[in-house]
């Protein structure tokens, strides 16, 4: 019997196996950078070691370092969780050699399935459909477009889709470095990229008795960068015969390669509905829950238990109702997924719980029959995640806030669900997608399950459009701080409508809503709310004659709510200021507005074609034979920046000379700071001229 196990992960996941523990009564260890000691994991593990250093290669991926942490701490197991370490067959070796049980499959199991190449010649001789390789160095035109994959590990690192044969190299080259820093291994192949294809994954859960269970399907074809953003189960759509070939090659599969343990095996549906093999991912995988909750089932339970030898029934539990889970990431999806770092201050999801996999639905160890199933429950939302308010997300990990998860009797009910839950959530601190997963999750071909994994690319522009209530956010705002900064904490208001004032006013700009009030012995009146670049500028909301006379009406003011009639309909808007960061939740969406200030510093302007950079980060590379008074062309890749372990591309900004270089590789930006300087060919022209 296990009696105390390390988790070699961080985050989420570290989390999410100790409460299971905890229900079990194991005792639990976390490991930890320099960069996570004070993390959520940390906190709730019974003890901690330290791996020094904050990058991965020198911490959650030193199997070394994590061996010897698990036997100075007393643990006699170890849970890999999901990236990292997860797949590595050199670690599990480690572990088991270590006299540790290996809570995951057998070395030789995540050996043949390592490599996502040596998995697909394995696959081949088994009679499974897959697409065929392509060689790049004779890749031509026909063979476009190509899907670059690292040969190790997951999660769309190390991916790329390639379009033109002219930039092969170059992306070759960016997806080895980016499958290197997150998985020690920057082997990457090439094949056929499917357009419009479903992402399709079959969730399987072995034992050492020769039972395997395939418990159902998930479909994970919403996704932005080849990371999965949003994923149910079952899979919409799909008709019995595919669900059951589906179920059949994943067994055959975990056969194939004497699987122990729980695993993934994933598969792209062709529009036409044809399977073709991907990869078997040989761990526990982050979109869990959703099969979790539709077969009561606690899958890091049934991990444990497996390896402790139990066996499992000759069958699976049913399957009930359906589930959805949507990934909260630190990221600004208008931005080109940007990720974002700061200080968590809220994160609260009204009617969650955090339990796994939620109440009492799920099959847990029995003392006779190894597993006793217990019925299903209410329809519930979760929440998983690994942070805690006053936090800090940095640039060191994943930027991964929580998974929020919803479970219903129909899939239209978890849908509608999971919005309203992630439309009342309070999210505080850096900006994150939860705007774009509310409208996702609201989207018709989302509803009527008519999506692929090209979704995003299609609908990006319109799903990260300016929210519509973002100016009575704005006025919400400058009224709460008017309230705070006045005397008593409730104001009275009896205030009329939006209009022209011949007194002057109080002026605050939120984002780019610039509000325009003033006092009165009734209360505050709203005279306007204009667009920051000005009548006529961008967003055209608001001004003079802007509104119409009596459309907003102040019914009550405190520092931290304020409610509006607008239009005749009452709305409520909570107010919480950190900083210049200020943050307005009401029933209708939640907004993050940045105080500006009134007059802006124009001695603290960067010069004209700056590049500046988007996030927080560290440098990797530059462009080849970059350096100043070098030319170069609109969009031209010239530096790239690792945040999260994925790398982002700075490009030019238009076609001319470099006239500064900051940017090093290896050096260390905050967002924003200055990382070259391009001179605009007609702008030297003109300075040329007399």
């Amino acid at each position: 019997m296990i009696e105390s196990l390390l988790v070699a992960n961080r985050g989420e996941i570290a989390c999410r196996v100790f409460r299971t523990c905890r229900e079990r009564g194991i005792a639990t260890v976390a490991v930890h950078s320099d960069a996570d000691a004070g993390a959520l994991h940390v906190r709730e593990a019974d003890a901690a070691v330290r791996l020094p250093g904050a990058a991965p290669a020198d911490t959650y991926l030193r199997g070394d370092l994590i061996v010897k942490a698990a036997l100075a701490a007393g643990a006699d197991a170890v849970h890999p969780g999901y990236g990292f370490l997860s797949e590595n067959a050199e670690f599990a070796r480690a572990v088991l050699d270590a006299g540790l049980v290996w809570v995951g499959p057998p070395p030789g199991a995540i050996e043949a399935m390592a490599s996502k190449t040596r998995a697909k010649e394995l696959m081949a001789a088994a009679g499974v459909p897959l697409l065929a390789p392509v060689d790049p160095a004779t890749a031509t035109g026909a063979d476009l477009p190509l899907l670059l994959k690292a040969a190790a590990g997951g999660g769309g690192r190390g991916m790329r889709i390639v379009r033109e044969l002219a930039v092969l190299d170059e992306e070759l080259k960016a997806a080895s470095a980016e499958a290197a820093s997150a998985f020690g291994d920057g082997e990457v192949f090439a094949e056929p990229y499917v357009e419009h294809g479903r992402h399709v994954e079959v969730q399987i859960l072995a034992d050492a008795h020769g039972t395997v269970w395939a418990l159902g399907t998930r479909d994970c074809s919403l996704q932005r960068r080849h990371q999965k953003v949003i994923e149910e189960s079952p899979a919409p759509g799909l008709p019995d015969e595919p669900r059951a070939v589906l179920r059949e090659a994943a067994v055959a599969a975990a056969r194939a390669v004497g699987y122990r343990g729980a695993g993934t095996v994933e598969f792209l549906l062709s529009p036409q509905g044809r399977p073709y093999f991907l990869e078997m991912n040989t761990r526990l995988q982050v979109e869990h829950p959703v099969t979790e909750e539709v077969f009561g089932l606690d899958l890091v339970a049934l991990q444990l238990a497996v390896a402790e030898g139990a066996a499992l029934p000759a069958e699976p539990p049913a399957a009930h109702g359906h589930a959805v889970e949507a990934r909260l990431y630190a990221e600004d999806p208008a931005a080109g997924w940007a990720p974002q770092t700061g200080r968590l201050h809220a994160l609260e999801v009204p009617g969650a719980g955090g339990e796994a996999p939620g109440d009492a639905s799920r099959l847990v160890p029995g003392a006779a029959s190894g597993l006793v199933p217990v019925g299903p429950s209410a329809p519930r939302l979760r929440v998983d995640t690994g942070y805690a308010h006053g936090d800090t997300i940095g640039v060191h990990y994943d930027a991964l806030l929580a998974k929020v998860i919803a479970w219903a009797p129909t899939r239209a009910e978890a849908l509608r669900a999971l919005r309203h839950a992630l439309r009342r959530a309070r999210v505080h601190g850096p900006g994150t997608n939860r705007e774009l997963l509310v409208r996702s999750l609201g989207h018709p071909d989302v509803v009527d399950g008519r999506f692929d994994t090209g979704f995003y690319e299609r609908h990006l522009d319109a799903l990260t459009a300016p929210a519509p209530g973002e100016r009575h956010a704005a006025v919400a705002a400058a009224l709460a701080d008017a309230a705070a900064r006045a005397t008593g904490d409730t104001l009275p208001a009896r205030l009329g409508g939006w209009r022209n004032m011949a007194a002057p006013a109080q002026r605050k700009t939120y984002g780019e809503h610039e509000v325009r009030y003033r006092a009165t012995r009734d209360g505050f009146v709203v005279e306007a709310v204009e667009a920051v670049e000005g009548k006529g500028g961008k967003g055209g909301e608001g001004g003079e004659g802007g509104e119409e006379a009596d459309e907003v009406r102040v019914v009550a003011l405190s520092p931290h709510r304020v409610s509006l009639e607008i239009g005749g309909v009452v709305r409520h808007f909570d107010v919480r200021t950190y900083g210049d960061e200020v943050h307005v939740d009401s029933a209708g969406g939640a907004y993050r507005l940045i105080a500006r200030p009134r007059f802006s510093e124009t001695g603290h302007r960067p010069p004209p074609g700056s590049l500046l950079a988007p996030m927080p980060g560290t440098v990797v590379r530059l462009a080849a034979g970059l350096a100043e008074g070098a030319r170069v062309t609109a969009g031209q890749p010239l530096i790239w920046l690792e945040a999260m372990k994925m790398e982002h591309r700075v490009t030019a900004p238009a076609s001319g000379t470099l006239t500064a270089l900051h940017a090093a590789p290896g050096r260390q930006v905050e967002v924003g700071a200055l990382l070259a300087v391009v001179q605009d060919a007609q702008d030297a022209q003109e300075e040329s001229s007399p």
